[in-house]
């Protein structure tokens, strides 16, 4: 059992984090607005590298109604959130959320000062694509904020578990069939990102890469792929 005071960046709250879990990733919960790890870490560093975010356009893709997500849409007037329903139109909303391929948005250039996504990219067949439209999107200066696992036994290179092919069909490639949670039901995995990830994104979108990891026990902030990925469009 795991028992620490602190404090939620999420919620700005002073809590008591527990969990009778190990996999703190996803059963260190905030008491108060039941963020998970990986959203507090993202809201430490916004605050930090951001302090003015409530000012600034922001969109979020696949969000959660809870801790960074409800943090963003509350505080920032010009924050929009996006999903993709492939059956719909690009750029239409369904009820709150924008219909947006992150691999082909309709979004102009230079739309937005920040960007956020949460164990999204893992989840993408082309991942090279998403970054150069977020790249697109983002104007001089903008950051994106994004998480995803991180395999610390990948120190060589980042593995593609699936592939789409050009009908439709996903083919699977050496390793079994993964899934993750998402606000929608489950997501297949289609990457395992090693450590070069921040010399790839890089190479495929002229960002400015930095990958921060935590072992915070104030913030609640512990145990397995607490890493931040942020990357700054230079301006």
């Amino acid at each position: 059992m795991y028992i620490h005071a602190g404090f939620c960046p999420c919620c700005e709250q002073d809590v008591t984090f527990e969990s009778s879990e190990d996999w703190y990733r996803d059963h260190l919960l905030c008491p108060n607005c039941q963020s998970l790890v990986r959203e507090r870490a993202v809201a430490l560093i916004l605050n930090e590298l951001v302090p003015n975010w409530r000012t600034k356009r922001i969109h979020e893709s696949s969000p959660a109604d809870r801790g960074i997500s409800r943090k963003l849409r509350l505080g920032a007037p010009r924050y929009i959130a996006s999903y993709f329903f492939p059956d719909r139109q690009p750029g239409e909303f369904v009820g709150h959320l924008r219909n947006e391929d992150l691999e082909r948005q309709t979004f102009y250039d230079e739309t937005f000062d920040l960007v956020v996504t949460l164990d999204v990219m893992e989840h993408l067949f082309h991942p090279a694509k998403a970054y150069m439209e977020i790249y697109r999107t983002l104007c001089a200066g903008g950051f994106y904020i994004h998480t995803f696992p991180i395999r610390k036994w990948l120190v060589d290179g980042s593995t593609p578990r699936a592939e789409q092919k050009s009908d439709g069909t996903v083919e699977f490639l050496v390793l079994p069939p993964e899934y993750h949670g998402s606000p929608t039901g489950t997501s297949l995995v289609t990457f395992d990102y090693g450590y070069d990830i921040a010399r790839q994104i890089a190479g495929w979108a002229p960002f400015d890469v930095r990958v921060i990891r935590f072992w915070d026990q104030r913030h609640g902030i512990i145990g397995e792929y607490t890493e931040v990925i942020v990357c700054r469009k230079q301006g």
